[in-house]
């Protein structure tokens, strides 16, 4: 059985740490040894807290002011001497715990779904071969290979690394980025000065390394911290919250209403006992105890309907503030466009056009210069292709089995590179063999260059640099006039939608090449320009519609590029995000920008280009300030702090990069700018579904209260006894609540304008249909009862009618909240089977009560005849036609060309 050594890893030369692990910086380890190892020590995994037992679950329901009531009436029953109030009491308490313990036994199984999906991913070397495999699996003795963007998966000893920086402020506190170093270190030496480490949960934010994997799962330092104190749970979201206060609010009202139910009982001379009881309950119905579930059920309905989509949601408040989304600032690369580059064009020159056939990564294609096909024989053509090859970290991947296609292991810019260069006869790995590197300044996002040094043949060293046209062309040092000439090309290429990259290198033997430790400031004016490339990414057919959609759901898109603001500006007018009106503005440009003057022109600008971290952030706060809500796209480390300030980060899940996806609330499985679109929709549907369940809920609890009232005002018998108050409150109506909240969407959320964020729980139009529903529902319920009062009928079978007259409405009320507009009586009405279900089971439940001898006896009702029946449906059916006739009203003034 493998054990890991115990060593002080940081005070070791690589050599004998690889050593002490059986491995080789080269090949690394081999399958069968990874699978031994990770079969000895298991998962690279820190244990999280543990999931709470169903047992904890089910007494977690209890912890309610509700409860405390619902158990004060059970012992105060018992008490009096009614033990079969008493029992239904507790029956309902116990229902209601199940049923609450259920649910949140489904949203920590959907969770947990949801961080399978979301998990770590690692490249390493095995076999001699990188790979990319679940960080879970790594085992001490793997080669990581780590580059910008990169999460550590575990603790490494460093073995090779090129300016690699880390962010370990997750660990150690440290705010700012760490260098780091391969050189051993003292024994004693502290963790947060321990320069040739790096430590599972940190982050790479420049640079490359290869290190050596020294401990994994609850070894690492993070594991070490994860036993001293386990993460507690992401608080509250600010709808919880608002319910949590509303909820305090309702519970001082039912107070109140207890009072004064007690003090018109008593004035009236009820009896005591009696009395108490139906005032608890009453108090009781003041409070929708069926709103903390509905809602914990439509937010994880929400979150796997998003899933379903493509949408991982790592935040809950993602989900309600998705619906309140007024702009998408999208990157464009991968999530606008098909993330599929390939090189159109080449500029080698005034006058120097060559246009480059074929798509994608398969390096079929010619390359042609007014009709002549170009290959291997042009000098100025191969000295391009061959510092796009050298001044690269790409990989172009052959097909390994028939039916397979090309591929590229890295950026798919730089691949489309390889693609060009084998389309002109020239093998990328022999090239980078016979010229191997000799230093690199890795790519830098602030520079938009990156640079390496090579050898020649002869052993002189040369550079190659690629990047912006208007960052290379600053380091270069040729004549004004063929200067000029690039920009107008570049500026041409951008114009026709296509990402302009220029490359350029030093002669052999510049002073440069051999290291590149002055920077980037040490090259200037000892390159030569060498051409332009042109890459096209073609957008996605999909998100011109997406982009439609937002247009008409009252959200604006805006583009944020790397790319020149004209090449971002084509696209983005090809997309529909940009009007004939709208504007670019590059990183150069906003900068010259003070609040006020961006404040002014944020209304016309559709693409923001060039633009450095900062200034994203910047671009995002600028938005909010405006009183947007900002969705931000985005897959670098570069796009990490704009992410998090966004109201809602939506990191790309397969081009993204590590830290941009721990940054973000939302991580999109596959890049599509449709799926944020999707899930938007998705945020509203869940915001919409929560609305009908309040509205149901609260007609229900006015409607009982006030036919309570009004038999006391007017001197009538109590028309419900206090069992069947609770039963319409909790069992009746908890079979439809958690079902409402699961209505498919109804097909226009994206017509609607965005939610505001400071919407109240009960809007206007809310208040305006309570309005209406509760005295129709009232006067039906109470008209009946003192009807059949006064007709001379059985005051149980009064009692029984008015009980079951009220459960009614409540069913013909769930119809009427399925749609604010559109008619309940409409062809699949009932398309949602879980309300379906939870109808028949209501339905069932209330025939039990009605039916069963031993119901009877235990809720104070008799058997009720058919046409007993088909009277109180006939008369419970004017909630429905009530709201019918608005609906109508409101669809008619929606019409083009209704009178105002």
């Amino acid at each position: 059985m493998f054990s890991p050594p115990r060593a002080t890893w940081h005070a070791l030369e690589p050599e004998s740490a690889l050593r002490l692990l059986g491995s080789d910086a080269g090949t690394g380890l081999s399958s069968q040894v990874a699978a031994r190892r990770l079969a000895d020590l298991g998962p690279n995994e820190v244990a999280e807290t543990a999931a709470p037992s169903p047992w904890l679950l089910f007494l977690h329901q209890f912890r309610s002011p509700l409860i405390y009531i619902l158990l004060a009436a059970a012992a105060l029953s018992a008490a009096l001497g009614r033990g079969g109030d008493a029992l239904v009491i507790l029956g309902v308490v116990l229902a209601n715990a199940l049923i609450g313990a259920l649910q949140e036994g489904r949203a920590e199984r959907s969770m947990a779904a949801l961080r399978r999906l979301s998990e770590l991913q690692a490249r390493v070397l095995r076999d001699g071969h990188e790979q990319q495999l679940a960080a879970r699996e790594l085992v001490p003795g793997d080669i990581l290979l780590l580059a910008a963007g990169d999460a550590v998966g575990a603790d490494a000893r460093l073995l090779e690394a090129s300016s690699l920086t880390a962010a370990e402020a997750a660990l150690t506190g440290e705010s700012v980025p760490v260098s780091k170093h391969v050189d051993a270190l003292a024994e004693a030496t502290a963790l947060g000065d321990r320069r040739d480490m790096v430590f599972s949960g940190t982050f790479i934010t420049s640079g490359r390394a290869r290190a050596l994997v020294t401990a994994t799962g609850e070894h690492t330092e993070v594991g070490a911290i994860a036993r001293l104190t386990r993460q507690a749970r992401e608080p509250r979201t600010p709808l919880e919250l608002r319910l949590a206060g509303f909820g305090r609010q309702l519970v001082v009202a039912a107070l109140a209403l207890f009072v004064a139910v007690m003090a018109f009982g008593l004035l009236r001379g009820l009896p005591l006992a009696e009395l108490l009881m139906v005032a608890i309950s009453q108090t009781v119905s003041m409070v929708p105890e069926g709103l903390p579930v509905a809602m914990t059920i439509a937010l994880a309905v929400g979150i796997q309907r998003m899933a379903a989509r493509g949408a991982i949601v790592r935040r809950l408040s993602a989900v309600e503030t998705l619906g309140a989304t007024t702009v998408i600032a999208s990157d464009k690369t991968g999530t606008l466009t098909r993330n599929e580059m390939t090189v159109s064009a080449l500029w080698l020159g005034a006058g120097r056009d060559v246009e480059v056939g074929g798509v994608g990564y398969a390096p079929v294609g010619s390359l042609r210069e007014g009709g002549r096909e170009l290959g291997w024989n042009e000098p100025e053509l191969h000295e391009l292709l061959r510092a796009a090859v050298l001044c690269n970290d790409a990989e172009l991947l052959a097909p390994r089995a028939p039916g397979e296609a090309w591929r590229v292991l890295g950026d798919p810019t730089e691949g489309a590179l390889l693609v060009a260069a084998a389309k002109a006869g020239i093998d990328p790995a022999a090239l980078r063999a016979r010229h191997p590197r000799r230093g690199e300044i890795p790519f830098d996002s602030d520079a938009r260059m990156m640079a390496t040094a090579h050898s020649t043949d002869d052993g002189r060293g040369f550079v190659c640099v690629k990047g912006a046209p208007e960052a290379v062309l600053r380091l270069c040092g040729d004549d004004a006039p063929s200067l000029r000439a690039a920009r107008t090309a570049a500026e041409a290429m951008a114009g026709r939608a296509l990402r302009v990259l220029a490359v350029a290198a030093s002669s052999p033997g510049c002073d440069a090449s051999p290291r590149l430790q002055g920077g980037f400031d040490a090259l200037a004016g000892r390159l030569r320009l060498l051409g332009l490339v042109g890459q096209l990414d073609p957008p996605r057919d999909e998100a011109r519609e997406a982009v439609a959609a937002c247009r008409a759901a009252g959200i604006r898109a805006v583009m944020i590029t790397g790319d020149h603001k004209h090449t971002g500006l084509a696209i983005a007018r090809e997309l529909g995000i940009a009007g004939a009106q709208d504007e670019a503005l590059d990183g150069v440009e906003l900068d010259h920008l003070n609040e006020t003057e961006l404040a002014e022109q944020l209304s016309r600008i559709a693409v923001f280009a060039r633009v450095h971290p900062a200034q994203k952030l910047r671009i995002v706060e600028a938005l909010q300030a405006r009183g947007e809500v900002v969705a931000m796209t985005g897959d670098g480390v570069n796009d990490a702090p704009a992410l998090a300030r966004a109201d809602v980060g939506v990191a790309m899940g397969i081009a993204g990069t590590e830290v941009a996806k721990s940054a973000a609330k939302i991580v999109l499985t596959d890049d599509d700018f449709a799926t944020i679109v999707a899930a938007v929709e998705q945020g509203r549907v869940v915001h919409a579904n929560l609305k009908k369940v309040i509205l149901f809920l609260f007609v229900t609890s006015i409607d009982e209260v006030l036919v309570l009232l009004l038999a006391l005002l007017g001197g009538f018998a109590l028309p419900l006894a206090a069992v069947q108050i609770l039963w319409i409150n909790i069992v009746t109506e908890s079979t439809l609540t958690v079902n409402l909240v699961m209505d498919p969407p109804d097909g226009d959320e994206m017509r609607r304008a965005p939610i505001a964020r400071d919407q109240p729980l009960l809007d206007r139009a809310m208040l305006g249909r309570i309005a209406l529903l509760v005295p129709v529902a009232v006067a039906l319920t109470f008209g009946w009862f003192a009807w059949r009062q006064s007709s001379g009928a059985a005051y149980d079978v009064v009692r029984t009618e008015t009980f079951t007259l009220l459960a009614l409405c409540q069913w013909f009320n769930m119809l009427n909240c399925q749609s604010s507009t559109a008619s309940a009586l409409r062809l699949g009405v009932l398309r949602n089977r879980w309300l379906v279900g939870g109808f028949a089971l209501s339905i069932a439940l209330q025939a039990a009560v009605l039916y069963l001898p031993v119901l009877n006896r235990l809720f104070h009702t008799v058997p009720l005849a058919a046409h007993q029946l088909l009277g109180i449906a006939a008369a419970a059916s004017g909630v429905l036609w009530a709201e019918e006739l608005r609906k109508a009203v409101v669809r008619r003034r929606a019409q083009p060309g209704a009178a105002a």
